[in-house]
C-alpha cells in the first residue's frame, strides 16, 4: 500500500510541475510574458494579477504574479523584480519564485528596437507531503510514530532552486515580436531524496501587431490588437491567440486557448473561449477576464483573472533629447 500511495503521489507531482503557470491576460500585463518590457514605459511601473483556475471542482488552482520595474536612462536599461506564486488546494502543492530582471534598449532602424533581458530567480517548490506517514516510521511495540524514515522514496517537504532565463524583444511604436527562454539551467525538482528531476525549458513565441482605426477614420482614439503566443514545455504545446478594441480608455477582447499537440491529458483541439475586458484612469489600468472551459474536463467553474497596474509619472527622468519608442499596449 505505501508504494502505491508513493507512485501516485510521484504521478500526481510530476503532472503539477509540467507546465509554468499561463496567464489568459498575458497581453495587458506582458511583464508576465517578456523580461524584455522591463523598464518599457521609460518610467517606473508596478502590478500585480490574480488567477483562479476550475473552482467548481475539488482541484482549484491559485496563482499570482506581482511585479514593479524602472528606467534608467543614462544606461537604456530597465530593471526589476517579480514575483510568482503558485498553489494547487487538493495537492496542496506550492510553487515560489522571486526574480531579479535586467533589460536593455538597442535602437537597430529608424523604428525598430531591439530589446534583449536576463532574469535571475530563486524558487521553491512545497510538496506538502508532511503529513504523508512511511511504514519504517510506525514503531508497533511501543506505539511511537518516528519522525524520520529510512525508505529510499523519502519525499523531501520542499526544494529550493536557482533558476535562469531569458527573453529577446523586437518593437517598433505599433507592433512587437519577442521569445522567453525560461529555466535555460534545467534546475532539479525532484520530490524525492537524491533524485535527479531536471524542469523542462519554458519557451514562448510571441507577438502583437495595433491597426489603428486613424488609417480608415478619423478618429484616432480606437484601435484593433492582434496577438498570439505559442508555448512549448517537454512534451506540453499551447497556442493561444485573440484580438482586443481599444476606445480611448476602455477595452474588450477575447483569446483563445489551444491544445495543437492534443496529447493524452486533453483531446480537445480549443480547450478554453476567455473574454476580458478593460478601463484605464489617472496611470490605473484595471482588467477582467473570464475563461469558459471547452475541453473535456467537465464543468470546472471555469477560469477568472483579475489584474491592476499603476504607471508612474516619467517627468522625473531625463531623456537627454530623445525618446525610445516603446511598445504599444492597453
Amino acid at each position: 500500500m505505501r508504494q502505491v500511495i508513493i507512485f501516485m503521489f510521484l504521478v500526481l507531482a510530476k503532472s503539477i510541475v509540467a507546465q509554468d503557470p499561463v496567464f489568459t491576460q498575458a497581453f495587458t500585463m506582458p511583464e508576465t510574458l517578456n523580461t524584455g518590457f522591463t523598464g518599457a514605459i521609460e518610467g517606473t511601473k508596478a502590478g500585480m494579477i490574480h488567477r483562479t483556475q476550475w473552482p467548481g471542482i475539488d482541484f482549484s488552482i491559485n496563482t499570482q504574479f506581482a511585479f514593479v520595474d524602472t528606467w534608467f536612462d543614462a544606461f537604456n536599461s530597465g530593471i526589476g523584480i517579480s514575483i510568482l506564486n503558485h498553489k494547487e488546494t487538493k495537492s496542496r502543492y506550492t510553487f515560489t519564485q522571486l526574480n531579479l530582471n535586467y533589460a536593455i534598449a538597442f535602437q537597430i532602424s529608424d523604428s525598430w528596437y531591439f530589446r534583449p533581458s536576463i532574469s535571475v530567480g530563486v524558487g521553491s517548490k512545497d510538496y506538502g507531503f508532511q503529513n504523508l506517514l512511511l511504514e519504517d516510521q510506525i514503531n508497533i511495540n511501543s506505539g511511537i510514530i518516528n519522525t524520520s524514515s529510512m525508505d529510499a522514496a523519502l519525499l523531501n517537504e520542499q526544494n529550493f532552486f536557482a533558476d535562469f532565463s531569458a527573453s529577446l524583444l523586437l518593437n517598433n511604436e505599433h507592433s512587437w515580436i519577442g521569445a522567453t527562454f525560461r529555466h535555460l539551467n534545467k534546475p532539479n525538482i525532484s520530490m524525492t531524496h537524491r533524485g535527479e528531476t531536471p524542469l523542462g525549458i519554458f519557451l514562448s513565441v510571441h507577438g502583437l501587431i495595433e491597426i489603428p482605426m486613424s488609417y480608415f477614420f478619423r478618429d484616432n482614439q480606437n484601435s484593433i490588437y492582434l496577438f498570439s503566443n505559442f508555448m512549448k514545455q517537454d512534451d506540453f504545446v499551447r497556442f493561444d491567440f485573440g484580438s482586443q478594441y481599444v476606445y480611448d480608455k476602455f477595452s474588450i477582447g477575447v483569446s483563445i486557448a489551444t491544445n495543437p499537440a492534443k496529447n493524452q491529458y486533453n483531446d480537445s483541439f480549443i480547450t478554453s473561449v476567455n473574454p476580458f475586458i478593460g478601463f484605464k484612469w489617472e496611470g490605473w489600468k484595471f482588467n477582467y477576464s473570464y475563461g469558459f472551459n471547452t475541453s473535456e474536463i467537465g464543468q470546472t467553474g471555469g477560469v477568472y483573472e483579475l489584474s491592476i497596474a499603476y504607471e508612474f509619472s516619467t517627468n522625473g527622468f531625463a531623456n537627454n533629447g530623445r525618446r525610445l519608442k516603446c511598445p504599444v499596449f492597453f
